[in-house]
């Protein structure tokens, strides 16, 4: 009897085993039909078709700019904007502070000062750096802005930088009016200060963080996320299956990963600097501070006689520098007439019929606000998205206009975004139709700064992909991308956003759509050369050149 009743329990024992083991199976199936798995094949950025286990909950973190499948082409271009931004950093070790650049000290001389200046001919300034203790220094590896401006005329032009990498740096204007033209060269980093940038930029990447809310029912959780994290957690796999951008948040305790419903700006990570490190980042010494002229820091020039000026303007080629100047507040491309749209009226008879997307940062987010803040008849449609965020709708009924604003997919530091809204611009673009009554805008840099520039580069070359295809498909599309532009920099700003990383991104947006087919706004150059303090989000008058340029873009003059 006892054995009888001992079989039976031992029965018992491992009929519930097997149904433990069961429930166990069935749990792991569920998960693994859920959004946080996806088991597929799908195209990678570099067009390729690549068989992927992409896995929500996974031990290795998986970083998508290490881990790229690149054609040849793709790597051989990634390789060559990588190299072609080496910043010249030398080697000499640990540097004090009283030992790195400091721009009071500094000086800059006109070099032919003396010589005979028209319109056309070109300016030389050499810039001598020194330190805190009035020593020469013997390196470059400095950052320097400089700019030509004559103030009573409100014009503005931007000047060439070299780097001898002596210690002495060579500046190149182009002189594009009469009158008398001040020169101003400013220290925006020293040397010592981009090396802590390049440092951070490399080894930092998550110094801005992002996180996201999970919600079911009366239960909630919000986890950190990024293009890459650290450790060894479960992680949420939200990797797009069609460009390949990925994107992780850490899974929820208690959640499913299918509950996210929002994704918002975390926050900056702070003491990111040893106190020597500080010391390279103080407002009013050593970032965007200007250099002084040692000597008369203006030149005059005269007109050109009426056939050398029409020589000069046949002489410049696609490679202009600078691409533009302003003159009486108004911007003037150098290789094409741009027309000034100063009434609402003429804005809405260029607009008539077409269609208009805005896709990016809120820097194009810009353009959104003019329009519908300059023309009456272009009526905003609440479609209750967020303030700032969007999507944002307008409409000019009478006239056929629809304008559309879309942000970029992450990264993006804005304050609150919903899930399903978090569209990457190349799946846009792929959902164009496209024709000689489309019109799209492109926008994307500053949530990028913090990243390696990998990151960029394959957001770029999806985005890129995505545009060639509108072009072929429908020639006639209209493309207009934006390019980056300088900000006000302070200590923390600086190791976020600096103008320094705008700057690279800014050289690799160009390379990447030269020859492509689209038209460039040049707002890193109309920034710079203008008079008006630098911001993030420029004043009206340089975003109503902005849209200027792009409107003649879309409707340029008859010649």
């Amino acid at each position: 009897m006892w054995i009888s009743f001992f079989k039976l329990r031992l029965f018992c024992c491992l009929l519930a085993v097997l149904m433990v083991v069961v429930l166990v199976i069935s749990v792991a199936q569920v998960e693994y039909l859920d959004h946080e798995t996806v088991s597929a094949t799908f195209i990678d950025s570099s067009g390729q078709f690549v068989s992927s286990q992409v896995t929500g909950i996974s031990r290795n973190p998986y970083c998508g700019y290490e881990h790229q499948t690149l054609s040849s082409r793709e790597r051989m271009e990634e390789d060559s904007l990588l190299a072609a931004l080496q910043w010249q950093v030398p080697d000499v070790g640990p540097v004090p502070f009283l030992k790195s650049t400091d721009p009071s000290s500094s000086y800059f001389v006109i070099l032919n000062s003396a010589a005979f200046f028209k319109v056309g001919s070109q300016l030389e300034v050499l810039v001598h750096v020194q330190d805190f203790q009035r020593k020469p220094k013997k390196y470059g590896g400095d950052y320097l802005q400089a700019r030509i401006h004559s103030p009573k005329l409100q014009a503005g032009a931007v000047g060439r930088v070299v780097d001898y990498q002596n210690g002495f740096y060579k500046v190149f204007f182009t002189l594009l009016w009469p009158g008398k033209v001040k020169v101003s060269i400013s220290l925006v980093h020293p040397m010592e200060g981009i090396r802590v940038l390049q440092h951070l930029q490399e080894e930092k990447p998550h110094r801005v963080y992002f996180k996201s809310l999970f919600r079911s029912g009366r239960i909630s959780e919000t986890t950190e996320c990024n293009v890459c994290l650290p450790g060894s957690l479960p992680l949420c796999n939200f990797t797009d299956l069609y460009t390949g951008e990925p994107w992780f948040c850490f899974k929820p305790k208690k959640l499913p990963c299918s509950s996210r419903i929002n994704h918002f700006k975390g926050g900056y990570l702070k003491g990111l600097l040893t106190a020597a490190e500080n010391a390279f980042f103080q407002s009013g010494v050593n970032i965007k501070m200007p250099i002084n002229s040692s000597g008369p820091d203006w030149v005059t020039v005269i007109p050109r006689r009426i056939k050398e000026t029409n020589d000069l303007e046949l002489s410049q080629g696609s490679g202009t520098f600078p691409s533009g100047y302003y003159y009486k507040d108004q911007w003037r491309p150098r290789k094409f007439k741009m027309r000034q749209f100063n009434d609402p009226d003429n804005i809405t008879e260029c607009l008539q019929r077409k269609v208009v997307y805005l896709f990016g940062d809120s820097t194009i987010r810009q353009w959104f606000e003019y329009l519908t803040t300059f023309v009456p008849d272009l009526v905003e449609f609440n479609l209750g998205s967020p303030k700032n965020v969007g999507p944002f709708l307008a409409v000019d009924q009478k006239h056929n206009i629809l304008l559309k604003y879309r942000c970029h997919g992450p990264p993006i530091r804005f304050t609150t975004v919903f899930s399903n809204e978090l569209h990457y611009v190349a799946n846009e673009l792929n959902g164009i139709v496209g024709g000689k009554n489309t019109v799209v805008a492109i926008a994307i840099w500053s949530h990028f700064s913090t990243f390696p520039l990998e990151v960029y580069i394959r957001r770029l070359r999806n985005i890129r992909r995505a545009v060639v295809q509108l072009l072929d498909r429908s020639p006639k599309t209209i493309v207009v991308i934006r390019t980056a532009n300088a900000q006000e920099l302070g200590p923390e700003v600086s190791l976020f956003n600096s103008d320094w990383y705008n700057f690279q991104l800014d050289t690799i947006l160009r390379k990447m759509f030269s020859g492509v087919g689209v038209y460039l706004v040049d707002a890193w150059e109309m920034t710079l050369a203008h008079y008006l303090p630098h911001k993030l989000h420029p004043d009206e008058v340089i975003v109503k050149n902005q849209l200027d340029m792009f409107l003649s873009f879309v409707c340029p003059l008859e010649t």
